[in-house]
């Protein structure tokens, strides 16, 4: 088995975009819900949500791309990923699926891009290409 088809990913939506994660690294995804602002914080900081008792910051997957924000909808997810000891929340616009990818290719590098930024390769399928997000870049910066 490849190493493409090693690793199983969740696809989000986000803007026209599609986008995936490793599976290892999703704690959980729920529905949208009430986020308490934090004053003076980020701009991609949404604020905090409480998860079974557990204070979990959120952030804005389309604000980090500077995408202008939508209202939320019914498609509207947060995906709660966990990253060495931190869990954070992070706003899609939409959970696509689980998959695997026939292939993965390395990262274009193109200054004032998102993939260069945040991606570190692009998986192929057969509807198209999936940036593969780097988890680090998207949440510690």
């Amino acid at each position: 088995m490849s190493e493409a088809h090693s690793h199983q990913y969740v696809e989000i939506t986000v803007d026209d975009g599609k986008y995936a994660l490793m599976i290892q690294d999703i704690h959980e995804i729920i529905k949208i819900q009430d986020i308490t602002q934090i004053p003076n914080s980020r701009p991609h900081i949404k604020g905090v949500i409480n998860l079974r008792g557990i204070i979990v910051p959120v952030i804005s997957l389309r604000n980090r791309f500077g995408l202008p924000e939508l209202p939320y909808d019914k498609a509207t997810r947060i995906v709660v990923v966990n990253l060495e000891d931190d869990t954070v929340g992070i706003v899609v616009d939409k959970v696509n699926k689980v998959t695997y990818f026939s292939q993965v290719q390395p990262s274009p590098v193109q200054s004032d891009d998102i993939s260069g930024e945040f991606l570190s390769g692009v998986g192929v399928t057969d509807d198209g290409l999936v940036g593969i997000l780097k988890l680090e870049e998207v949440l510690h910066q």
